[in-house]
């Protein structure tokens, strides 16, 4: 006996009953599609709302806080910058090349629909283990996708992480960050007003990729028996196509003839025009037979849920259309009017303006009145697993050093990160950095934004409140070794099977993590994205909230040092030296994930970020690294690496020191003279700093600990990412 419709699309009897209530009458098989694909996790966040609002959403610089398609904060001189952060994890586990590629075309669309022009891009990317063949096949195909659409498209891949773990095994986690500039006066929201304004839609047509779309996918795990029946929902990207629209839009908006605009992301475009009609207060007619088709016999429920890439909404009004017409003509973009703007809250979907009524449904019930679940929530009943404090000091502390070492420059060298020329750091280091010149004049202000995107599972595997709020610091202190101020956060909460009470548990503990944190800094978060139902074959991943984190360099008149070192130089810990074994990398790579987070010192914290920040803004040091995963030891080994001069270093007393992690530490590398006035600074300031030793020499010694030849750790660090991923192809 087949199952009723809604329940093929993923409504429950619940949602059947509470839409047939809304309605006064029983949904027909359009609308029901419709209201499956609004009423999605993706689109609707129905099990992550209640806790989303613990959130801290405002500061007097924010513009636009979370709810419209990107962030917006005034970071002065008239200019504003526009955020966003988004997943496409499941369809990148189905089509790698493609489900990152169209990730990277979703998130640019978001920026410019806010009248920003994108300046660059992000990617923390997260896969199964380094020996999994069909991890490493995802990885390429990852990064492939990512590399062929930015640099296609012309935006600059500036920075991200690449992560390889047994949690991502089977569910990679594919997260995109977009940043983009824009004077403030050109500031737009995807709104519809106005009744008799047309609903004007740009770009692409309309096919069957991506029916459903994300909005599908991210609403279940992935299962023992394959996902190739899932293959068609996943979109296909056309990088040029994005670009002929981001300059078509551009200059729309430049010329004051958009009254709002959306793009077509999840749920395509029923979620366009019942969002920009709910947040204007307006209803909307939408010719169905009007919008542009690619492929012959679509059904109305097709077009209206597809997903298909580079298409915008724009509201115009209708003296406007002329003008409209003729710009998107220059730019070879195709334009169709499919809608109108009508009194009332109904969004009605026609054959035809004065056709059959094929759909009728009120605009708030697909927007806001969404089903909002207060999901059981357990912390889980079993510790994670043993703690790394409770095993023995290692045989060979070098052969463990040399195994936690990994550099993602293979991956930075397939992307672009010199367009515009904006780059003054690049992929690689603790943060990016990028000239602030004005959208319009391109005048360098003489000041810079400053990007950073950090997780760690394996702390919020432990602890995800705690571990969060030390995520958090670590963005914050990322920001200051590139001598920026924070100044907005936007997350991508990955989380697994939120029906499973320990995944709420950590989602809730998580959200509250990430408010005391933001709170304490004085972050606000003006956006994100929430992605649940990360599982494979019944196993959730690790809790993974990503953060980005943006700041501003207010003096950007020399390059900061980076992760670097100085033949002669003496080596500075910043920070205290409390650390822990637990929920480490050193921990996790021998089996011991569990234990207990070391605490983080608010107050401190500020005051370490601050002290680091005025010493590379004011030129005081000539190298310039955090100390996170891996500890002391892999912080040293990663400079050392990046620079060709080795370390010699006395005052660490065993593994625990070399390997521990704490928060709110930096190594820097200060010149002989100078190191008296680092020294009294920290001092002024009540922040512990460490003399450690000497960068000099073509070996890395850690007294007591470890001997090891700079080469031999310059190729751990080097060439485990080319051997495993550079002599691959990608399978498209």
């Amino acid at each position: 006996m087949s199952q009723p419709l809604h329940r093929a699309l993923g409504l429950t009897d619940t949602e059947a009953d509470r839409i047939e209530e809304i309605l006064g009458r029983a949904a027909n098989p359009l609308e029901l599609a419709m209201y499956s694909v609004m009423w999605s996790e993706h689109c609707s966040y129905k099990s992550s709302r209640i806790h989303l609002r613990r959130l801290p959403t405002e500061a007097p610089w924010v513009l636009v806080g979370p709810g419209e398609n990107a962030g917006v904060v005034d970071v002065g001189d008239g200019i504003a910058a526009a955020i966003r952060i988004e997943s496409h994890n499941h369809p990148s586990a189905i089509e790698p090349y493609q489900g990152a590629a169209t990730g990277v075309g979703g998130i640019l669309r978001d920026i410019f629909a806010m009248g920003a022009r994108p300046i660059a891009l992000m990617d923390p990317l997260r896969f199964g283990p380094l020996d999994d063949p069909r991890s490493r096949w995802i990885a390429e195909g990852v990064v492939s996708g990512v590399s062929g659409y930015g640099n296609a498209v012309g935006v600059p891949t500036v920075g991200g992480e690449v992560v390889f773990d047994e949690t991502y095994r089977g569910n990679p986690l594919v997260n995109v960050l977009c940043l983009g500039v824009l004077p403030t006066e050109r500031l737009v929201l995807g709104q519809a007003s106005g009744v008799g304004n047309l609903a004007v839609l740009l770009g692409s047509s309309t096919g069957r990729d991506g029916i459903g779309g994300v909005s599908v996918l991210a609403s279940a795990g992935f299962t023992e028996d394959g996902d190739g029946d899932k293959r068609p929902s996943v979109q296909v990207g056309d990088p040029f196509e994005e670009k002929r629209l981001i300059e078509a839009c551009l200059q729309l908006l430049d010329e004051g003839l958009v009254v709002g605009i959306q793009d077509l992301g999840g749920a395509g475009l029923t979620c366009a025009t019942s969002e920009t009609a709910s947040r204007g207060g307006v209803g909307m007619d939408v010719d169905v037979s009007a919008v542009p088709r690619r492929e012959p016999g679509m059904e109305p429920h097709e077009v209206m849920t597809s997903e298909s890439q580079e298409r915008m909404l724009a509201i115009v009004e209708p003296g406007s259309l002329e003008r409209v017409l003729h710009i998107c003509g220059r730019w070879e973009v195709r334009v169709a009017v499919v809608g109108r703007v009508t009194e009332g809250d109904s969004l009605r979907i026609l054959d035809g303006f004065d056709g059959e009524v094929l759909a009728e449904v009120p605009v708030s019930s697909l927007h806001d009145e969404a089903p909002l679940y207060d999901r059981p929530s357990r912390a889980p009943a079993e510790p994670l697993g043993p703690s790394a404090e409770d095993l023995g000091p290692p045989v060979d502390p070098g052969a463990d050093l040399l195994d936690l070492l990994t550099d993602p420059a293979w991956v930075y060298r397939q992307y672009d990160h010199q367009l515009f020329l904006n780059t003054v750091v690049g992929p690689g280091d603790d943060a990016t950095v990028l000239r602030l010149k004005h959208p319009t004049t391109g005048v360098d202000t003489g000041r810079g934004l400053a990007l950073t995107t950090d997780g760690n599972h394996r702390w919020c595997a432990v602890d995800p409140r705690r571990g969060t709020a030390l995520v958090v610091a670590e963005a914050v202190l990322n920001l200051a070794c590139v001598g920026a101020r924070p100044l907005a956060v936007v997350n991508c909460l990955n989380f697994g099977n939120p029906e499973h009470p320990e995944v709420m548990w950590q989602l809730s503990e998580t959200v509250d993590g990430m408010t005391e944190a933001c709170l304490a800094f004085g972050v606000p978060v003006i956006g994100g994205n929430v992605s649940l139902y990360n599982e494979s074959a019944g196993t959730d991943i690790a809790p993974t909230p990503v953060i980005g984190l943006l700041g501003l360099v207010d003096r950007l008149e020399t390059r900061p040092p980076g992760a670097t070192l100085v033949d002669g130089h003496r080596l500075v810990l910043i920070g205290p030296d409390e650390v822990g074994l637990g929920g480490s990398l050193w921990g996790s790579a021998h089996g011991a994930p569990g234990g207990l987070l070391p605490e983080l010192d608010m107050e401190m914290h500020v005051d370490v970020a601050d002290l680091v920040r005025g010493l590379v803004v004011d030129g005081l040091v000539d190298g310039v690294h955090d100390v996170s995963s891996g500890g002391l030891g892999v912080a040293l080994a990663e400079m050392a690496s990046r620079s060709g001069i080795g370390v010699h270093v006395a005052r660490v007393s065993d593994h625990r020191a070399l390997f521990g992690e704490g928060p709110s530490r930096v190594v820097v590398a200060v010149d002989p003279e100078r190191l008296t006035e680092v020294l009294e600074r920290a001092g002024q300031t009540g922040v512990p700093a460490t003399r450690l030793g000497l960068a000099t020499g073509d070996r890395v010694v850690v007294k007591g600990l470890l001997d090891l030849p700079l080469g031999d750790v310059e190729a751990a660090f080097r060439d485990r990412l080319p051997e495993a991923l550079g002599s691959g192809t990608v399978n498209r």
